[in-house]
């Protein structure tokens, strides 16, 4: 499957998770993202996986050029909802050689797909934790901390 198929792909099933979180139904490590537009200063929302790892909450860039991507580094604090609860939250972007280890653990203790995502997207070259891991340069990582 190509970058752009994967993505049109997504986007489909981005609407669906949408729609069942805003209906109150919560699953896996999904909530929404809701961001101020840094250009527009309107609210935008995204699905998102939020992967708690080595003692915190983390947030990873799966799609080169991400608008959430963009907008969060402008943004003081975004909305996170897991089905009807929502919580204000600052995203902290990890420095670049801190999120080595980070994106190694997530391959690591994830499903496969995990890792094939950020190769199929164009963002490693390998899925292996190493594979993924040396890629932090081009893989956006957020610490999320709750208000």
């Amino acid at each position: 499957m190509s970058a752009d198929s994967y993505r049109r792909t997504t986007n489909t099933f981005n609407k669906i998770i949408v729609g069942l979180q805003r209906a109150g139904v919560a699953f896996g490590p999904m909530q929404l993202l809701t961001v101020k537009g840094r250009r527009s200063g309107q609210l935008r929302t995204f699905p998102i996986a939020v992967n708690k790892l080595d003692g915190g909450q983390y947030i990873f860039q799966a799609f080169p050029k991400a608008a959430w991507v963009a907008n969060a580094r402008a943004a003081d604090t975004v909305t996170l909802r897991r089905g009807r609860k929502s919580s204000t939250a600052r995203l902290v972007e990890i420095p670049v050689a801190q999120r080595q280890p980070l994106l190694r653990e997530l391959v690591a203790t994830s499903p496969k797909s995990v890792g094939k995502r950020f190769v199929t997207t164009g963002l490693a070259n390998t899925s292996t934790p190493d594979g993924v891991a040396a890629a932090a340069d081009r893989i956006a990582v957020f610490r999320v901390e709750y208000a």
